[in-house]
This record gives structure tokens, C-alpha cells and sequence, in this order.
């Protein structure tokens, strides 16, 4: 089940005739493209956010909307959805209007120094400045190869899981070796609304990439015959009257055997793609814009990077350094958005009357 939004905390954008013009455009509405939205609200920048998927989060909401995160300054846990929704809420002053469900396709410098940008839908846009908060790219779930199987792909075949409640009660069988394999194996071994039938994982070999106590309770769930492992890979599959009903599994002994199944989940993990990126002239690197660690910015002037997406001495791909980039990278536009302001001087929201009128606050009284 997709993330249901607050209309009251994000601005949806109306039909519009023309380019639209803004100071900015953020393409990718995860958590360092809200937060950079903030950033730009504090220097009083308006900005457009487009983004691929259908609803603001990134990867925190597409693959782990409710899973915790616990290395958020001052935040002791959240899951990537609450995560999502504080940041909406924490923007909501500042008005940014998002561009959902299509990508960036278009970008070229004009003559006047501002940038074109097109996107997948035909929304056009004449901005000042562009800001990549993209995270890995266009991420797209690593496929199972095995002929004819993607005619199962979203009925019987998934890559990921949106409803749980879609597999209760089913026999599953679950591919993979890392955390998303384990955990959703577990998940639906667990007593619960969600518990499935039967759970069967397989795996290519014994050893995995997922913590070591998930892989220890999977094995004694195994032991208690709640679930099973098989040591393999799928080669092929079996069919009847046109659904899936069996997955072929060829293990290490050389043999192989039909495994029956009502739905067959794959996590083989992300292969993150730049997409369009790769052709906007930016210098790029082991699928990374380079940045410089000053303002952020890329190899052209007026776009920055920022988050997953960028890479430059020392990087660590953190949301909490993403937040630090943001920061850097607003001041770094500013002058190019307000060249007739001379030098941005550093404010705090705690003092500052400006920016409390930004935000809509009250401003406090200190004895």
C-alpha cells in the first residue's frame, strides 16, 4: 500500500501554460531533497521539487517505510515513513509545489544564464539553479533472469512489497541473501495479520549479507519447522493455465527440483542508474556527481548536488551529511539568485526575527 499523503503539509502543482519560472528546481523529493527545500526557505528561495516515484520519501518510503532509523540527530528512533512525514512538516512554510510521478529529461543552459528543464510529462521549467538531491538515481530492483518469468512480474512475481497483507495466507517462496530477504521471510513467518501459509527461502549458498541475528533466527525457525532454506538457484518455473505455480530450483548437488508456490518475492538488492543525469555535462563519477566541498556545487555553475548522489573527498552516505550539504549548497546559490545582495550572513532560527517571520513563528522574548 503506498504512503498516504497530508494535502495539508505538500503543494501538488496545477496546470500551467509555459515554462514555469523559479530560483529553484530539486530533483528528488527523498529526505536531503526535503530538507534542502528548508535550507532554501530560510534564505527566502522558492523551489519546485520533482521526483520519479508517485509520493516525497526516496528510499526511506520505496524500501524501508517502516523499518527504524536510529542515526538522526536528536531523533532517538523513526521509520523512514515518519521520517518523511516530519520533514513535510517542517517544509510546509515555505510552499515548495512537487512535481510527482515523472523525471527530469531536459536540461540546458540558456543564454540568459538560467536552466531549461524538462520532464517526463512534458512539465517545463526556466530556473535559476538546479539541485540533485537524487539519491542513488533512478534506482531499479536487480531482476531474476530466468526466460518468460516476467510475464508474473507484479501479479505473482515481486520485487518489492507495498501491501503485506497481499501475501498473507499465501505459500511463498522468498530469493536472497541480504537484510530485505531475511527480514521479509521473518515478517511473514511471524505470528499476525501478515503471516503467510509457508515460507521457503532460497539462497545460492549458505553464508548471507544480513545481520547475524536474523540469520541465526531464520535457522532456528527452520529447526522448529516454521519455515525452511534451500541452498540453490532458480532455473526455471512451472506453469498452469497461465499462473505461476512452481519455482525450478537446481541446488548444489547438481539436481534439480520444483519448488510450489503461490508467489514468488525477489530481493536481489538495487542497481542504481544516473538515467538522464548521465548526459547533463556534469563530471561524473563511478555513477557520482563530483562536487566540490565548499558550496556543493558541480562542475556547472548554478547545479549542486547533494546526498547520495554526489561523491567527493571523504564522502559518507549519510541522510545526517546530506543535511549538512544542504545547508552549504543554499548558500552556495544565493548569490545566483540574489546577485544584487551581496554577501548571505548567517542567521539562527532561535534569534533571528527574519527568519522566524519566514517560518511563521512567534519570535520569543529573552529576559
Amino acid at each position: 500500500m503506498e504512503p498516504q499523503l497530508n494535502p495539508e503539509v505538500m503543494s501538488t502543482a496545477a496546470a500551467h501554460d509555459g515554462p514555469i519560472e523559479t530560483d529553484a528546481v530539486i530533483v528528488g523529493a527523498g529526505p536531503v531533497g526535503l530538507f534542502q527545500v528548508f535550507e532554501l526557505g530560510l534564505l527566502e528561495i522558492k523551489a519546485h521539487v520533482i521526483d520519479s516515484l508517485a509520493y516525497p520519501g526516496g528510499q526511506c518510503v520505496e524500501l524501508y517505510p517502516d523499518k527504524p532509523i536510529y542515526d538522526i540527530p536528536a531523533v532517538p528512533v523513526c521509520t523512514g515513513q515518519e521520517l518523511t512525514d516530519s520533514l513535510l512538516k517542517q517544509i510546509e512554510p515555505f510552499g515548495a509545489i512537487f512535481h510527482l510521478g515523472q523525471e527530469v529529461t531536459t536540461v540546458q543552459k540558456q543564454s540568459d544564464g538560467r536552466f531549461f528543464v524538462e520532464t517526463s510529462k512534458g512539465t517545463q521549467f526556466l530556473t535559476k539553479t538546479i539541485f540533485i538531491a537524487a539519491g542513488v538515481g533512478a534506482f531499479q530492483p536487480r531482476t531474476l533472469k530466468v526466460d518468460g518469468l516476467e510475464q508474473f512480474d507484479g501479479q505473482q512475481l515481486h520485487y518489492r512489497v507495498k501491501n503485506p497483507a497481499d501475501f498473507a495466507g499465501k505459500n511463498l517462496v522468498i530469493v536472497g541473501g541480504g537484510d530485505s530477504a531475511l527480514d521479509w521471510a521473518l515478517n511473514f513467518v511471524a505470528e499476525g495479520a501478515n503471516k503467510a501459509e509457508s515460507v521457503i527461502l532460497i539462497h545460492r549458498r549458505d553464508g548471507f549479507k544480513a545481520a547475524p541475528a536474523s540469520v541465526a533466527k531464520m535457522h532456528a525457525l527452520c529447526e522448529a519447522l516454521e519455515m525452511q532454506f534451500i541452498i540453490g538457484q532458480v532455473t526455471g518455473y512451472e506453469e498452469k493455465d497461465g499462473k505461476l505455480t512452481g519455482a525450478k530450483v537446481t541446488g548444489a548437488d547438481g539436481v534439480t527440483r520444483v519448488v510450489p508456490l503461490d508467489m514468488l518475492l525477489v530481493f536481489f538488492g538495487l542497481s542504481p542508474k544516473l538515467g538522464p543525469i548521465a548526459e547533463w555535462g556534469l563530471e561524473i563519477e563511478r555513477k557520482q556527481v563530483k562536487v566540490d566541498t565548499e558550496k556543493f556545487s558541480t562542475n556547472t555553475p548554478g547545479i549542486f548536488a547533494v546526498g547520495d548522489i554526489n561523491t567527493y573527498p571523504g564522502k559518507k552516505k549519510l541522510i545526517l551529511s546530506g543535511f549538512h550539504e544542504c545547508a552549504l549548497a543554499a548558500f552556495g546559490a544565493a548569490p545566483i539568485i540574489f546577485p544584487e545582495k551581496g554577501k548571505i550572513h548567517l542567521q539562527y532560527t532561535t534569534t533571528s526575527p527574519k527568519l522566524h517571520k519566514v517560518l511563521g513563528v512567534e519570535s520569543p522574548v529573552f529576559d
